[in-house]
């Protein structure tokens, strides 16, 4: 697939002195590692796409973060790292908040992931952010660290923060995740 920001054409709009941008990406199939996920608790499947094992989702190379390795993915715990990039921008000149949210809530869900059996799945049911600082092109890797709260029967609950490498942290969020376990009539134990 290629992105290629064009320049606007119409008398309103200012003409841009820059040339356009293109960005090029590939993805693997997301269904061939979601088939797998299936037999494998969230915990082993997560470490299993961190080693290479299983292809990490198209939404990781559209917007360009990652799980580095295995030792992001901990019980309770998920860190994924993003370097912000001139793409990812709004029209003020920051990342958008959009990414963030994406960032964070990748992060939330996945950390709950890790505390979920084999053919037990979950659904974000909501997503709190908070924007506290931008993040701009130039600044290096960004780290989204999600942690468990709590998991029921039913219903958990993460919270997550983006941080730099020194620490100093550009937003927060918290979640809601409806978890989705199999039903006696699919022939499942419930």
């Amino acid at each position: 697939m290629t992105l290629t920001q064009d320049t606007p054409t119409d008398d309103s709009t200012p003409q841009s002195s820059s040339p356009p941008r293109t960005r090029t990406y590939t993805w693997a199939d997301p269904l061939v590692g979601a088939g797998a996920a299936q037999d494998l608790s969230g915990l082993d499947y997560l470490r299993g796409m961190a080693r290479g094992d299983f292809a990490a989702p198209p939404i990781g190379q559209t917007l360009g973060f990652r799980i580095r390795d295995e030792h992001d993915v901990q019980p309770g715990q998920v860190t994924f790292r993003m370097t912000p990039e001139e793409f990812h921008y709004n029209p003020i000149g920051s990342v958008h908040g959009g990414v963030y949210a994406t960032l964070l809530d990748s992060a939330l869900g996945c950390a709950i992931h890790t505390r979920l059996p084999a053919g037990v799945g979950y659904t974000t049911v909501d997503l709190a952010v908070k924007y506290l600082r931008p993040l701009r092109l130039g600044m290096g890797e960004v780290r989204a660290v999600g942690e468990v709260l709590s998991v029921s029967r039913q219903v958990a609950t993460a919270s997550a923060q983006v941080l730099d490498d020194s620490g100093k942290l550009y937003a927060t969020a918290t979640t809601t995740c409806l978890i989705l376990r199999p039903t006696a009539a699919s022939g499942a134990t419930p």
